[in-house]
């Protein structure tokens, strides 16, 4: 559906001095250029200024009528298809700017030619005509408008040059250009061509080809400098013409194909084969290229009653492309964003995406005949046989997705890209013949016929027998030749948005989608001028921002106010706009209108909002409204809302009376907990105590998962307490710390996230550990899975442990839980050994006001949990402290494998656990270390010290031989023994150990 608004896109016009009637023009970056007519070879060239203001630079002969011209940004030059004694040639204008200076000099060139030193110096004082000679005649050219490239369509085959910038001195650089591709089409006459950013776009009267040269990997031989891509499907085997000729014809009968449309890889069915020559001299850079097929569409004849047969064929095919948003930081970068082809029948055009994906954008349907169209990236300009009309686009909405491909979620928004398109505009002007855009304005050639001159002077009644031969004269004299070429300004993005505005307006309470429309129309309008590479350098560059702004808030409250499938957008449209949520709440709510009715894109928005942590405060009055608004609305969302830190200042008397209606409907442990959180801000502890006894203590844990809020809310990225926790934390904080487990199980807080949590509950330092946060790290220990967060949680408590125990700190708050109830119900602390037992048995005093970090520091380290490697760093600092040094020391050699080492530590510092040691971990693999290392070790420290030493002799005699004599051979055991002993003291285990022997 095309919507018909009757605004004002175009603004003034203005008349261009042509002195010869115009055949052809172009734009150039800020110029206009002009082709006369066979009379008159010359180009006039005007200078275009403010509003539309031409003047004068000059004009330039040409070797024959101009048939084609167009202009290259890139280098700025103009091309040109001229033809003289019935012979095309194709001419490229270089520096044609020195004759605005007043020179006359002209140098004329073949394409390629070598410059001279001769006349090198005077290349800037002239202007240059490049000669480039083609072995069949040019029908039609295109300038890349992203690097200067030409393309030319002849029959059969397109030629690509490559413009050159040749430095011929330090200060003097010359245009030039290299005739580097040829692809040969057969049985295909292009009608016309256009080639931006490698994409070709050919038409010919019925079928359009959109192609894309890619860069293909180099190959070692050079000697082949061609390259073949060809459709899939053969061609007929009879001989006959192609079945892509447009039409057969057959006694006198005309045959027409099937309208067709492939899109991307399916283009590769067209049937039209494509051949690839190179034509450079074959370099270390030369390139090559391969062709893909993004589109092939072929039309029927026009059989509507619009136009005859012979009056249908396609005309004004573009390539648009859009670039990337610029920034500060990358302003003199343009990034291609995506690329758009457009191409129209006489009464329908139609408009693809030929980027990343290819697809039908739009189509647009003409009231009248098309004369030429014109895309931009804002609108579409078409001209019938009496009318200028304006079309908007949807270029800066796919160009949008493809910028952000997650635009439409709850922060960001973009009208679609299907929406409809609509005419702004239909000005009437007299025998439109051609057309083209820059800038901000339009050139526009009218010619009218005589007929229609006869018209616009037809006299009065009373005068027409004495004025009707005059008017007949003046018609064919020169004096009125009945043409003109205007420049009409286009009038600012920012005017007419506020046109299509106000003009919305007139359908608030009409029409719903048609306001809405229009508002997606001027948001368009606004978000593709920012789109624009010029914009960072636009005069209108804040106002321009403060209309998207504007935009997004009048979208906002359209979807808001109407009931419209799309209402959520009224979330993503509010955000973008910047308001605050007072500022909505002040735009949508009628102050004293209780009975005021809200729609659900306003509920949407209200809610979410709410549920969101939004460093904004609403105000008592607004905070109240907002609890009745959902009450009514949406009564499940009364906890959630409430527990927003915008709600803060809700009156917390009013929100338990509509908690208490909604608990008689539906009930819910979130629902108590809230009411017990406004208990506590009316300082009500009965009220308090009666919900929270409501439900078990591990229910109400879990209760807490289904609203986090009533425990933290974020203020600027971090995590806050709230009254609810910090009366947790001094009346039952194993609740609080069984509440937070529960949240991090279910992915509701992250662990730094309850580290912070925790110390800003407990008022600590960033340095320093609360009690509460161990007990949360030990609470999160027995039911966590993952092993990484449990590796990290290990290093956690075991740093803790020795930072207390090194430090002689005590915990601020008694521990929640004691070793014995960690060891009962967490496998990461295990049962302390026995000779770690025995040698604390014998530790200082001081050490049993610590005993509780000491043991849980033990068990972790008896348990086969922690990484030792990783935790040896960590427990550093107590390797020296006594007992509790030994104990940690022994524990990690022993989990490291180094059992001698632990046996010498042992034997040195603790002689008495020696044995318990060997008991406890020699065992299976490690046995033979009680006679390859404890039972030398003894025997050498017992000769050492004689009998000072009973412990020794004790463990050597009572267990060390016991277990030797009962493991090895006699023989064995005999060498083992060492020669200076006493034969008395051995002789009881030497007997014991041939006794086993003989009963073997």
């Amino acid at each position: 559906m095309v919507q018909l608004y009757n605004l004002h896109p175009f603004g003034s016009q203005r008349v261009v001095p042509c002195k010869q009637e115009p055949a052809h023009f172009c734009c150039g970056r800020d110029v206009l250029f002009v082709a006369s007519t066979a009379a008159s070879c010359r180009v006039e060239v005007f200078a275009v200024r403010d509003q539309g203001r031409c003047d004068p630079l000059g004009s330039f002969a040409t070797l024959g009528p101009v048939l084609r011209m167009a202009h290259s940004q890139a280098g700025d030059y103009l091309v040109t298809i001229e033809e003289k004694s019935k012979a095309t040639f194709l001419r490229a204008y270089m520096n044609w700017r020195c004759m605005s200076a007043g020179s006359s000099r002209v140098c004329v060139r073949m394409v390629g030619h070598k410059m001279e030193e001769s006349y090198s110096e005077t290349l800037k004082e002239q202007m240059s005509i490049v000669e480039m000679p083609l072995s069949d005649p040019p029908l039609c050219i295109s300038c890349c408008p992203v690097n200067g490239d030409l393309l030319v369509g002849c029959k059969n085959k397109l030629v690509m040059f490559c413009l050159k910038y040749l430095v011929i001195k330090q200060n003097l650089t010359v245009l030039d250009f290299e005739r580097s591709l040829i692809l040969h089409i057969d049985n295909f006459i292009p009608a016309e061509v256009a080639f931006c950013a490698r994409h070709i776009a050919i038409t010919t009267e019925l079928d359009v080809l959109i192609l894309k040269l890619e860069l293909v990997q180099q190959s070692a031989d050079r000697t082949d400098q061609r390259a073949h891509t060809v459709s899939t499907l053969e061609k007929p085997a009879d001989g006959g013409p192609s079945t892509h000729t447009l039409q057969l014809e057959l006694d006198e009968f005309i045959i027409c194909q099937k309208p067709v449309e492939l899109l991307g890889e399916e283009s590769k069915l067209c049937e039209i084969p494509i051949t690839l020559e190179s034509t450079e001299l074959p370099t270390e850079d030369t390139k090559r290229f391969q062709v893909r097929y993004l589109l092939f569409r072929r039309f029927t004849p026009d059989q509507s009653p619009f136009g005859f047969c012979e009056e249908t064929k396609l005309h004004s095919v573009q390539l648009l492309p859009v670039y990337r948003t610029a920034h500060e930081e990358t302003e003199n970068k343009r990034e291609l964003l995506n690329l758009f082809c457009f191409f129209s029948l006489p009464h329908v055009g139609y408009l693809y995406s030929v980027g990343k994906l290819v697809e039908l954008i739009s189509t647009y349907q003409y009231s009248e005949k098309s004369e030429q169209a014109v895309l931009t990236p804002q609108f579409l300009h078409v001209i019938t046989s009496g009318n200028l009309q304006c079309f908007t686009v949807r270029c800066s909405a796919a160009a949008a997705r493809d910028e952000d491909p997650y635009i439409d979620t709850t922060v960001k928004a973009c009208p679609p890209v299907a929406l409809d398109v609509c005419t702004l505009r239909m000005q009437l002007f007299i025998g439109p013949r051609a057309i083209c855009h820059f800038k901000n304005h339009i050139i526009l050639l009218t010619k009218a016929d005589t007929e229609d001159i006869t018209e616009r002077r037809k006299p009065t009644r009373r005068m027409l027998s004495r004025k009707a031969d005059s008017i007949k004269s003046r018609t064919n004299s020169e004096s009125e030749p009945g043409w003109n070429l205007y420049i009409i300004n286009t009038v600012s993005t920012i005017q007419l948005y506020r046109e299509m505005v106000d003009y919305s307006r007139t359908y608030e309470n009409v029409k719903t989608e048609s306001c809405i429309h229009l508002l997606s129309e001027a948001h368009l309008l606004v978000r593709a001028a920012i789109m624009d590479p010029s914009f960072l350098k636009s005069d209108e560059k804040e106002e321009l921002l403060r209309a998207f702004r504007e935009s997004c808030a009048a979208l906002g409250d359209c979807y808001s106010r109407f009931d419209t499938k799309d209402y959520h957008l009224a979330l993503p449209y509010y955000r973008m706009s910047g308001l605050s949520m007072t500022e909505v709440l002040k735009r949508l709510v009628s102050e004293g209108d209780e009975i005021q009715t809200y729609e659900r894109g306003f509920i949407f928005y209200l809610t979410h909002s709410l549920n969101e942590d939004l460093n904004e405060e609403l105000s008592k009055e607004s905070a109240n409204k907002v609890l009745q608004i959902l009450y009514l609305a949406d009564p499940v969302q009364l906890p959630h809302i409430l527990c927003s830190p915008s709600m803060t200042n809700v009156c917390p008397l009013t929100a338990v009376k509509y908690l208490q209606k909604v608990e008689k409907m539906m009930p819910s442990v979130v629902l108590t907990l809230t009411k017990a959180f406004m208990a506590l801000k009316m300082e009500d502890l009965m009220m308090y105590e009666h919900e929270m006894d409501s439900y078990k203590e591990t229910i109400l844990a879990c209760g807490f998962i289904g609203q986090p809020k009533l425990l933290r809310q974020r203020k600027e990225g971090i995590a806050i307490p709230t009254e609810f926790a910090v009366h947790l934390k001094e009346m039952q904080p194993g609740l609080l710390v069984a509440a937070t487990v529960a949240l991090h199980e279910n992915s509701k807080i992250e662990l730094e996230e309850a580290d912070t949590f925790f110390k800003v509950l407990c008022s600590n330092s960033e340095n320093t550990i609360p009690q509460l946060l161990m007990d949360f790290w030990e609470a999160l220990l027995v039911v966590c899975s993952q092993e990484e967060i449990v590796q990290e949680l290990l290093l956690r408590v075991t740093s803790q442990y020795v930072w207390r125990i090194s430090k002689k700190q005590l915990p601020e708050t008694k521990p929640l839980k004691t070793t014995e109830d960690l060891i009962n119900s967490c496998n990461h602390f295990g049962l302390i050994f026995p000779w770690v037992t025995s040698i604390m048995s014998a530790g200082s005093p001081s050490d049993k006001d610590y005993c509780e970090d000491i043991s849980k520091l033990q068990s972790l380290l008896c348990s086969q949990s922690i990484n030792i490697a990783s935790a040896l760093p960590v427990l550093e600092p107590l390797t020296e402290a006594g007992n509790v040094g030994l104990t940690i020391r022994v524990l990690c050699n022993t989990r490291l494998g180094k059992y001698e080492e632990a046996i010498d530590q042992l034997l040195k510092r603790c002689p008495d656990a020696a044995v318990l040691y060997a008991q406890h971990e020699l065992k299976d693999d490690n046995r033979a270390v009680w006679w390859n290392k404890l039972l030398p070790e003894l025997c050498k420290r017992t000769r050492l010290t004689g009998n000072d030493c009973p412990v020794l002799i004790s463990s050597l005699k009572a267990e060390t031989l016991s277990v030797v004599a009962m493991e090895l051979e006699l023989k064995d055991f005999l060498s083992l023994l060492p020669e200076d002993g006493t034969a008395a003291f051995f002789l009881p285990h030497l007997l014991h150990c041939s006794q086993r022997k003989l009963l073997i």
